[in-house]
């Protein structure tokens, strides 16, 4: 399965860093490809890392303005011309999608998946890790959204939450149906 990680380039510390690992670890052991942004730095290079040491395939999808920071391993690199074809390339290549810690650019991504499955323009299982707590806040605002009437479809149809890396993982397989 070819598995889209949405998640910060940002400098983390452990408690973001090590699940993470973990996860990157789970996806190449299960020898599942990691589709991400493309970056070798901060907590996407720690993501390619473990997925790389683990026997996983690495497939990028950078941006133009980024390319410097592009890794020179992966097994396949596309560098897109601006953000939205970089996201259109990134859903395009997965089967999955896993929601990691980050900052507006991960929400950007992240609302964009979550509103095509919304309006049924794809049926990809969305994973939003909620690693430490970082998402509580989301979390609640999603509820709200679905408790006030702002979804026309059930929070659970559009993304699972999952604590923990290995439920993470556990969720796409049974989902795509590669358990």
């Amino acid at each position: 399965m070819n598995i889209c990680v949405f998640l910060s380039a940002a400098d983390l510390d452990d408690r973001y860093t090590r699940p993470a690992r973990e996860f990157a670890e789970l996806l190449g052991k299960g020898g599942h490809s990691l589709v991400w942004g493309g970056s070798d730095v901060g907590l996407m290079k720690v993501v390619a890392d473990g997925v790389q040491e683990a026997g996983g395939r690495l497939l990028g999808v950078s941006v133009d303005f980024l390319a410097a920071t592009a890794r020179a391993g992966a097994d396949e690199m596309v560098i897109a011309r601006d953000l939205a074809e970089r996201k259109a390339l990134l859903l395009a290549k997965a089967d999955a999608v896993v929601i990691m810690v980050g900052g507006t650019g991960t929400l950007d991504e992240a609302t964009e998946i979550l509103e095509l499955k919304k309006h049924g323009k794809t049926e990809k299982p969305v994973v939003l890790l909620n690693t430490a707590g970082f998402y509580d806040g989301l979390k609640e605002q999603f509820r709200r959204m679905e408790a006030e009437g702002f979804l026309p479809c059930p929070l659970t149809d559009l993304v699972f939450f999952a604590e923990e890396p290995v439920g993470a993982l556990a969720y796409l397989e049974e989902s795509v149906g590669t358990r």
